[in-house]
């Protein structure tokens, strides 16, 4: 065989070769895949000649991945679980090639185009019996020379309850194919329905000549006797001489089908009773259970009788169209497309302008549209009766039965609505309030306002109250129970009053440096009020520099300042600042200290140190090692290094910093006594 014989590399050109045919079987394509089931072993006897569509196989790219010849099956899990899978050749010479798709909530035709989907499969270029295998991790084979020896079994996947798969089983060459068996064994998922095939319902056509029947499941089409022989009626006014499905044309299973009586039945009960028909079964599902013979289901012969205009669609708002619903299909042929058939009375004068069946399939459907020259946007009665049209009749039902003229039907329309709304603001201290309000007009009964970010209501009217400022937007949705509207308004809320202030050159001070405060508030401010902590006060926005006196102690002295602001309505607001006043900024180091922990001249440091930058403190004992290092003045020495105690005597320090807005370099030396 070609894929036996040539190399990995020349795999894309014998796929290429066979690339042309489409397939047309059933089975042969994703959208009319077999239906299998987990208990059976599926033979296919041969494998017609076809296909040659792409198919994406993610892990794989060393060569073209195709459908060549093949076979497509369908199945639902109904256990979670994994999948057991064995693809018997009926010749062990044969390659057969496979993949597994979940297609839930996929086109069957997505597995040609979406990797996503892939879930395992095999595409060794070895022969012989393949499939899934538990002792296997491999999700894919790829193409391969058969010389290597790649195995044709891949690892069993884990497939879902719910879920909907695809298996495509594809033959590599284009003769000589002797077919398969397919099982589906070993795996702990089940693919197998428990659902017994059972009749559902049944109605009959208007001559009561055709009864078309609906099933609880599909069954398969090969198990419905096309002579009839599968159904008998109770009572047995007539006989069954035929049955079909309009699915078995492109599908192997079926869900409804249709049986001809050999005459019509009269009005009255009757039942249909499934039997084993020629065939020598009943209906059978694909797992090959049976609806047991005997089973019935009733249905009605009704006598003809006009069918009635009695409802519609609901009125929409500003309604410009009617959608009349019929009890039985109509014949779409014997609605007037002038609209003749129907009028409508009523306040305002409203016109009919056409008429047509919704949405018509094989000549029939149970909804008329009709359409009005203009909308209805007010609240009234109005009527739409039936009439002779233009055509020479009303409307026909599905059993040619004629609607009777002067059949009618009422129906309400209500009035438009708008959320045009009314508002006015206060502006507040604490908030801002906002009172709104709408009229209520055309019988609005719901009101849903937004309040920006801030919260909601659905009151006609009330107050809200804003604690923030800004821009802010006001939403309104109004309705009526049929009509809405909706309406909107943007508010400045720019009343919004904060005091504050900054000192320089800083919020401490030497004796000899004047603070200048400078206001930095926000708002519609029209006062401003200073105090300054030492007795005296200022109204200007910007004060003159302040001089504090030189404090009388060393520590110094804390001056509480404030500054209160007033804006257009009336609103305070205060800030607050503490100002230190310095005894002196003179730096200095003293002469000696004495550690002995009295209170008194225990450590040494710079004093003063208020105003230096990037400031060094070093002491050197003696022997000119460094005993102690700060670059902050107010960490001090305590006589001690590493916790031990220093011997008494004379050290040297060093300090260095910057005054402020001087680029220049303080360099200070001198002695001190460790006294002990």
């Amino acid at each position: 065989m070609l894929r036996k014989i040539l190399p990995v590399l020349l795999l894309f050109i014998a796929f290429a070769a066979q690339s042309q045919t489409a397939c047309i079987t059933l089975g042969q394509n994703p959208s009319t895949a077999f239906p299998v089931c987990g208990t059976d072993t599926f033979k296919q006897a041969s494998v017609p000649t076809c296909g040659g569509k792409t198919i994406p196989v993610p892990g794989c790219s060393n060569a073209a991945y195709g459908d060549l010849n093949p076979f497509w099956y369908r199945f639902t899990c109904y256990q979670s679980g994994t999948l057991g899978l064995t693809i018997t050749p009926e010749d062990l010479g044969d390659d057969y090639d496979w993949q597994l798709f979940d297609i839930t909530g996929h086109d069957p035709k997505d597995v040609y185009t979406d990797a996503s989907i892939f879930v395992v499969g095999n595409w060794s270029g070895s022969y012989g019996v393949t499939g899934t295998a538990a002792n296997n991790s491999n999700s894919v084979s790829c193409a391969s020379d058969p010389t290597t020896g790649v195995t044709t079994f891949s690892k069993m996947p884990n497939i879902t309850a719910g879920h909907t798969y695809l298996l495509l089983i594809s033959h590599f060459s284009g003769s000589g194919q002797s077919g398969y068996a397919l099982s589906f064994k070993g795996g702990t998922a089940s693919i197998t329905d428990t659902t017994k095939p059972a009749l559902l319902s049944a109605t009959a056509d208007c001559a009561g000549q055709v009864i078309t029947v609906t099933l609880n499941k599909k069954v398969k089409c090969t198990s419905l006797a096309i002579d009839g022989t599968d159904f008998t009626l109770s009572p047995s006014s007539a006989n069954v001489v035929a049955a079909s499905s309009l699915n078995c044309s492109n599908a192997f299973d079926m869900d409804s089908f249709s049986i001809t009586l050999d005459k019509p039945l009269p009005p009255g009960q009757y039942s249909l009773v499934i039997q084993n028909g020629s065939d020598q079964n009943s209906l059978l599902d694909n797992c090959d259970n049976n609806i047991p013979p005997g089973s019935t289901v009733p249905f009605t012969i009704n006598p003809l009788a006009p069918t009635p205009m009695d409802s519609m669609t609901p009125i929409a708002c500003s309604p410009n169209e009617i959608r009349l619903v019929f009890r039985k299909k109509m014949l779409c042929s014997t609605v007037a497309s002038d609209g003749s058939d129907f009028v409508v009375t009523g306040n305002p004068s409203i016109q009919v302008t056409s008429a047509m069946a919704d949405s018509c399939a094989n000549g029939l459907s149970p909804i008329i549209k009709v359409k009005l020259n203009k909308p209805i946007q007010t609240a009234g009665n109005f009527t739409i009766t039936l009439q002779k049209g233009s055509d020479g009749n009303t409307v026909l039902d599905e059993c040619a039965q004629e609607t009777p003229a002067g059949s009618f039907i009422g129906f309400v329309t209500a009035d438009t609505v708008s959320a045009v709304f009314d508002y006015s603001v206060h502006l507040g201290c604490v908030f801002d309030t906002l009172f709104y309000s709408h009229d209520g007009r055309n019988g609005v009964n719901q009101w849903n306002w937004v309040f920006d970010t801030n919260g909601a209501s659905t009151t006609e009217d009330s107050i809200f109250n804003f604690n923030d400022y800004g821009n802010k937007h006001i939403q309104l949705n109004v309705s009526n129970g049929v009509c809405t509207d909706s309406a909107a308004a943007d508010i400045i809320l720019d009343n919004e009053l904060v005091s504050r202030f900054v000192v320089t050159p800083s919020k401490q001070l030497c004796p000899e440096d004047a603070a200048q405060f400078i206001d930095s508030s926000t708002g519609k401010i029209i006062s401003w009020f200073w105090t300054f902590g030492d007795g005296t006060t200022s109204n200007l926005q910007i004060p003159l520099p302040k001089y504090y006196a030189n404090p009388l102690t060393r520590d110094g002295r804390s001056f509480p300042v404030s500054l209160t602001v007033k804006n257009d309505i009336g609103c305070y607001d205060t800030s607050q600042a503490m100002v230190k006043v310095f005894y002196s900024c003179h730096i200095a180091v003293p002469s000696a200290f004495t550690p002995n922990g009295d209170g008194l001249n225990d450590y040494l440091y710079p004093l003063n140190a208020y105003k230096a930058k990037n400031l060094v403190f070093r002491v050197y004992n003696r022997w000119g090692q460094l005993v102690f290092e700060s670059k902050d003045w107010t960490k001090k020495w305590d006589g001690r290094i590493n916790g031990n105690p220093q011997p008494a005597g004379t050290y040297v320090w060093m300090l260095q910093y910057f005054e402020d807005n001087d680029a220049t370099p303080v360099i200070l030396k001198g002695t001190v006594v460790l006294i002990r």
